[in-house]
């Protein structure tokens, strides 16, 4: 088949990343993947284009610019895909349409989060656009039941569950404990929680830092690890230091070493008030990591209540700190629920597993339509 997939940027975001991950699955198994970037180029690019996959720059000026319409156009027109499949709110807009006028035969979308920011115009867009579209992959049901509520069609949701790298796969550098608290800058002998994600609102660090401080003034010996950058990076920094300090509370900043670190923290927190799927989470139960997760829609597909991990309710520093102090204080049950967890991960989000079910959905559709077409 050929294929192109159409996505923003080439960010450090989860979309980008399960879209690197499906594009270089489907080049191993033969198929003539493209990917096709509406706005901007970014760092995960550099992985596509090391595995073959060839990866083409729209240059999306501003918010409306038609001219990347018409240059997205022209560019399908030459490449001729059985299937496009968009990603996201501006290249599931643009993207479709442009697949639309090009002819293409099969047309995807891809919601990959609750996505309350979205106005009545941005849900009226994606209602048009359902009406053009095969299919809407998503990672979570709670996507889908999101999506339902604001007048789409849940019928053409199709759920496939994020893929990730098992631990072989990854080719990381195993790395001893002592040089994992030497590179995030911690004390061996305290014990070590990590929080992975973008600094901005959706994943409400502030509660972390509330959190992080809490426990530690409890416990006398935790250190909060934050991994990741964003737009609020000076605030959050300014907030650390209003009420807590790095020894409680350390921010790392973006690292491309997480999975060499992640294996020697002694818990993984996330606080996100909404989310699709969360990669960072994945990974942190793959790596036997104990996980406590606020309780919302995508992270409930992952964490299983006190059989792959803790929820708790977004917001609820207090309760997060309390499930914290418990699962330290059982040590052993909280192994066998990371253990729970990995099992979970392997069983149920393997990366075969993700690449295989797009392709027997796209096999599908395009049966479809060549049935429709005699």
């Amino acid at each position: 088949m050929k294929i192109a997939l159409v996505i923003p940027t080439m960010d450090r975001g989860g979309a980008e990343k399960q879209v690197v991950l499906l594009a270089k699955g489907l080049r191993e198994l033969g198929h003539d993947v493209r990917v096709f970037l509406l706005t901007r180029d970014g760092h995960r690019s550099e992985e596509l284009r090391a595995a073959g996959v060839p990866v083409v720059l729209i240059g999306k000026r501003f918010k409306m610019d038609p001219t990347a319409l018409f240059r997205l156009k022209k560019q399908l027109v030459d490449f001729e895909p059985d299937i496009v499949h968009t990603w996201l709110f501006a290249a599931n807009s643009f993207g479709r349409v442009a697949a639309k006028w090009a002819g293409v035969p099969v047309i995807i979308a891809s919601e990959r989060c609750v996505d309350p920011w979205k106005t009545g115009w941005h849900f009226l867009i994606d209602r048009r656009l359902q009406k053009i579209s095969q299919a809407i992959t998503t990672n979570s049901s709670g996507v889908q039941d999101f999506y339902a509520a604001n007048g789409l069609d849940p019928a053409q949701f199709v759920v496939i569950p994020n893929g990730v790298e098992s631990i072989d796969s990854t080719k990381t550098q195993a790395i001893d404990r002592e040089e994992a608290f030497r590179r995030l800058e911690v004390a061996s002998e305290r014990r070590l929680i990590v929080a992975v994600g973008r600094l901005w609102p959706q994943k409400r660090i502030r509660d972390l830092i509330w959190a992080g401080e809490l426990l530690a003034t409890a416990r006398g010996d935790t250190t909060l690890v934050v991994i990741g950058d964003g737009p609020q990076r000076d605030e959050l920094l300014r907030h650390r230091d209003s009420v807590s300090a790095p020894l409680h509370v350390r921010f790392a900043g973006q690292r491309e070493d997480v999975g060499e670190l992640l294996p020697h923290a002694d818990q993984f927190w996330i606080a996100s008030e909404y989310e699709g799927q969360s990669n960072a989470v994945i990974e942190a139960m793959l790596a036997g990591v104990p996980v406590i997760a606020s309780n919302i829609p995508g992270n409930r597909d992952l964490v299983i209540d006190k059989e792959t991990g803790w929820l708790f309710d977004v917001g609820d520093e207090a309760d997060l700190v309390r499930l914290s102090l418990a699962a330290f204080n059982d040590p052993d049950g909280s192994q066998r629920i990371a253990e729970q967890a990995r099992q979970h991960i392997v069983d149920e989000f393997s990366l075969d597993a993700m690449i295989r079910r797009h392709v027997e959905l796209y096999e599908k559709l395009l049966v479809g339509h060549d049935q429709t077409r005699s």
